[in-house]
């Protein structure tokens, strides 16, 4: 039995959600959502809040319960607040820029990476060695904070490259004379 999809998501005040056969709709201050949910699973919405249940207990049904729940619970919480993702740029020379929309990104090559975000997805540097990825698609805004990490990612002896701001780089020890 899954702990997480027994419980029901409570829709947050300023959020209408409408459950149309198996596709929820979040719509809120932020934006809208919506999420299709896989047959193996029931959704209902009752009383200010979106229950999701198994259809059958066959392994696929119970598999894809407590996932569900999950991307509903996003969706809702996406358009109420969003989401954002902190990066830290660590190195000598390495630091980051917009020009326009556009991540311009100093991390030791021959040339500067450009990096164009895709729609709903703004990017903010507070810092030159700080990147702030936000939108109200969970797994976009992780989807785009992964693809700027892997340009330089966090190397394990001196720890330079991009990394997560809450990502702690386990530390190597050097060659011995």
């Amino acid at each position: 039995m899954s702990r997480i999809g027994k419980k029901p998501v409570p829709v947050p005040q300023g959020v209408t959600a409408n459950v149309e056969g198996q596709v929820v709709t979040a719509k809120g201050p932020k934006g809208e959502l919506q999420f299709v949910v896989n047959d193996d699973v029931l959704v209902k919405l009752e009383d200010g809040a979106i229950s999701v249940d198994p259809r059958d207990q066959s392994k696929l049904a119970r598999s894809k319960w407590g996932m569900s729940r999950t991307q509903i619970a996003n969706i809702l919480n996406g358009v109420k607040d969003g989401f954002e993702r902190r990066l830290e740029i660590n190195g000598v020379g390495y630091r980051a820029a917009m020009q326009g929309k556009n991540l311009q990104l100093s991390l030791g090559f021959s040339h500067e990476v450009s990096y164009e975000p895709p729609a709903g997805i703004t990017i903010t540097v507070p810092k030159p060695t700080e990147i702030v990825v936000s939108g109200i698609d969970k797994q976009v805004v992780g989807q785009v904070a992964a693809e700027i990490r892997k340009y330089r990612g966090p190397e394990p002896y001196k720890g330079k490259g991009v990394k997560y701001a809450d990502e702690t780089i386990v530390r190597k020890e050097g060659k011995k004379k």
